[in-house]
């Protein structure tokens, strides 16, 4: 299975975390957008968050607040900020936040490191064995006819996978909405099954049992904050 499978059967995995710190990122994200420009019939960026939190089963009434927030005068200011460590064996991580509380942030993440006898790294110090990419997964077996229109529009194709009725798109994530633009100008209705940017270990490695509990109880702790929005990291989890 490639990186198509892979990214589906974690985006499944993710349905399982906490409620409560699946709506309260969703929140945030539309907060910030809506801040731009509050109408959803004019604001692509701001729908299509919107129909991803529904989705993800986020309530209406969460998704309203938002929304009603950037409207009015709150103060309330977010930052996405990517912190870099060191795991146990060869594992590295990226760990995606959006706070409105950095030194918090920060300082939770260095402590839970150090709960491990494991490190933060500097700015680069792992990221440089990471792609930053774009990834788009649709249940279709349209693959001549996206990649051609795919083409025709210019758009640099990283890879693209047709596997068990799914084509996973993978390109630069300047290049995310302009594709969506264009696959729902041809598929009505059309259902995102992983839409997704982040960071993508450009090698993956195995752990001994012993730094895979380890790695996992410190993946665990780091994804029960509500700061952090994804962790990413270089470990062969899928079996």
């Amino acid at each position: 299975m490639g990186r198509a499978y892979e990214v589906r059967k974690l985006s499944k995995e993710k349905t399982g975390a906490i409620k409560a710190k699946t709506y309260s990122l969703f929140a945030k994200e539309i907060y910030l957008i809506a801040k731009t420009n509050p109408n959803i019939e004019s604001n692509s960026s701001l729908k299509r968050i919107v129909d991803k939190a529904k989705k993800s089963q986020v309530p209406a009434n969460i998704i309203e607040r938002a929304i009603g927030k950037a409207k009015g005068n709150s103060n309330e200011n977010y930052e996405t900020v990517t912190y870099e460590g060191f795991g146990p064996g060869e594992s590295t991580l990226i760990i995606k936040c959006l706070t409105d509380n950095i030194n918090r942030t920060v300082g939770f993440i260095r402590g839970t490191f150090n709960k491990f006898d494991k490190s933060l790294g500097v700015n680069c110090s792992v990221s440089y064995n990471y792609d930053h990419l774009a990834i788009i997964s649709i249940k279709s077996n349209e693959e001549e006819k996206i990649f051609e229109l795919l083409l025709e529009n210019n758009i640099e194709i990283i890879d693209i996978e047709n596997e068990e009725g799914y084509i996973t798109i993978t390109a630069h994530p300047n290049d995310a909405h302009k594709i969506k633009d264009l696959l729902e100008s041809i598929i009505p209705n059309i259902d995102y099954v992983v839409d997704e940017i982040g960071m993508y270990p450009k090698t993956k490695i195995k752990l001994s049992d012993e730094d895979k509990t380890i790695f996992e109880k410190l993946v665990k702790i780091l994804e029960e904050s509500e700061d952090i929005v994804e962790v990413y990291h270089n470990v062969d989890i899928i079996e």
